[in-house]
């Protein structure tokens, strides 16, 4: 009973307190440390309390994989063109185009140090930690993907909170089907990517 309750207190701190203070305004360097300071608990959680180990699966099923994430590939694709030629025509592409090694660095740096950490984080951690809070998996994946919403409060956008929680239920399903934070994280880093690359960046505090 106790380690559910602390479990309970742990929850609310990581997934509810921080992204909202995250959201007020005090010193980016005191956001900063406590980020990483959450972060690197996390880490000690899973490896040490939770038996996480961060070696690659032997039996993933690539192309299933890549068939699947194609066909949303495609679907975000199409609606995200049509989107960005209907609010901000002149951004269409034109980042990638007009600088092209910054935006292959940018998105380098985005992948290894915000895509990867979120996976391992909203995905790898909390599904290890808290499924059995949650009486189906139906809302397992649908807190996972409102919690996932809530750690971009930061933005004040709610484009951003639409976008989060569609990719939080995608992310969630892909993971709780595959147990794998690579694949999750690969889908995470195309979608995010691709939203960088159409010109909807500047939203999600990408240059644009």
């Amino acid at each position: 009973m106790k380690e559910k309750t602390f479990r309970l207190i742990e929850f609310f701190i990581l997934f509810v307190i921080f992204p909202v203070s995250f959201a007020m305004d005090y010193p980016v360097a005191i956001k900063v440390s406590l980020g990483v300071l959450g972060f690197l608990y996390v880490l000690w959680v899973m490896i040490k309390l939770e038996g996480v180990t961060f070696f690659i699966q032997k039996e993933i099923h690539w192309s299933v994989f890549i068939k699947r994430t194609l066909v949303k590939f495609f679907v975000l694709a199409v609606f995200t063109i049509i989107f960005v030629l209907l609010t901000d025509r002149e951004h269409l592409f034109t980042f990638m185009m007009e600088k092209p090694l910054y935006w292959f660095l940018f998105t380098l740096v985005y992948i290894l140090f915000s895509v990867y950490p979120q996976e391992l984080l909203y995905r790898t951690f909390f599904f290890k930690r808290y499924s059995d809070f949650f009486k189906s998996e139906a809302l397992l994946i649908f807190m996972n993907a409102i919690l996932f919403s809530l750690a971009h409060l930061f933005f004040r956008n709610t484009m951003v909170h639409v976008l989060t929680f569609i990719g939080g239920v995608i992310f969630a399903l892909t993971y709780q089907r595959t147990k794998s934070t690579l694949l999750v994280s690969i889908e995470h880093a195309l979608y995010g990517s691709w939203l960088f690359m159409v010109g909807m960046g500047g939203m999600l505090g990408f240059p644009t």
